[in-house]
């Protein structure tokens, strides 16, 4: 597990990377537009959060286990994703739409994480956030054949890994904290909470996704991969669990 010095250094390194070539002319066809346009809108909106409250949180934490740098850490992970929404803003305006104010999906995930302001459930929010996000992504960039965007997703798709470790790792020492009894219900309430986003996130997305040549059956099946890979190594010891019988057939 790395220490938060070392992902302020990361981070730091990260954010000084040039990845997309803004001298390239957006080449979107129609088509493409109508396609992608709403969903790079909304998730335009959910790139260009402040952050106070993830920042309120994580100042919290980092008191409670003496971790004066996370921080840090924290503001600047912030600080990528908000360039993540102004590179997307910007290529919106390059292509003469609008960014949009609101929007339904944003609008819940943010009064979520508003009632909310432990650090375990930002953690585990935003993991499964960034993992929609690198299949959003990815189908985005194979949606279109414009050079610049297909840039500015491989450019987000470069930190969003980066982001997921991050927030894994924070998310192990949180859930190694509890007893073995709390962390049969909290894996329970991690997998109901995966897979109960993962379907929003479909529902809200879909015309992209398919844009993107993934139908609800590939979705599903690359995000119980990606809960493999990360939460679901947090699952306790078998014999110790009862409860997660319930949701095998999501695993």
């Amino acid at each position: 597990m790395h220490d938060s010095l070392y992902w302020i250094n990361y981070f730091s390194q990260n954010l000084k990377k040039q990845r997309i070539d803004w001298s390239t002319a957006p080449t979107l066809t129609s088509t493409e537009k109508e396609n992608i346009l709403a969903a790079l809108q909304a998730w335009q909106l959910g790139e260009t959060s402040e952050g106070t409250n993830l920042v309120n949180a994580a100042t919290k934490h980092a008191k409670q286990l003496n971790d004066p740098h996370y921080t840090d850490a924290i503001k600047l992970f912030i600080k990528e994703e908000q360039k993540h929404g102004n590179n997307l803003g910007r290529y919106i305006d390059l292509i003469g739409e609008q960014r949009i104010k609101k929007d339904w999906g944003d609008s819940l995930f943010r009064k979520m994480r508003g009632l909310n302001t432990h650090m375990e459930f930002w953690t585990i929010a935003v993991i499964t956030v960034e993992s929609t996000a690198q299949i959003f992504y990815q189908c985005l960039k194979d949606a279109t054949e414009c050079k610049l965007l297909r840039q500015i997703c491989t450019d987000i798709l470069i930190d969003e890994a980066a982001h997921i470790n991050f927030q894994i790792e924070r998310l192990s020492l949180l859930y190694n904290h509890k007893n073995p009894f709390m962390r049969i219900i909290t894996y329970y309430f991690y997998t109901v909470f995966y897979f109960s986003t993962t379907l929003v996130v479909w529902f809200a997305h879909k015309r992209l996704f398919k844009a993107g040549r993934v139908n609800f059956s590939n979705y599903w099946m690359k995000m119980k991969l990606k809960f493999k890979k990360t939460i679901k190594k947090l699952k306790p010891e078998p014999e110790n669990i009862n409860i997660e019988n319930t949701y095998s057939h999501l695993l």
